[in-house]
């Protein structure tokens, strides 16, 4: 009797995992787009930032 619970709590387990990874979004073009974008959003970001810094540099009279 306890091998034939058992068996049916793991069966249950395991329809429960499998539905879960069948449910995991694929990720379309436009999310990859996205997310394209916020890289070269973040590079611009980063690319600016440094800019700022060398102008504040030259404002001081220090040189990199």
């Amino acid at each position: 009797m306890k091998f034939g619970k058992a068996f049916s709590t793991a069966m249950v387990i395991g329809m429960l995992l499998g539905a879960l990874a069948g449910c995991q979004k694929q990720e379309g073009p436009a999310e990859r787009a996205g997310k394209d974008v916020d890289k070269a959003t973040e590079k611009v970001g980063q690319q600016i930032e440094k800019a700022g810094e060398s102008i504040q540099d030259a404002a001081k009279g220090d040189k990199k």
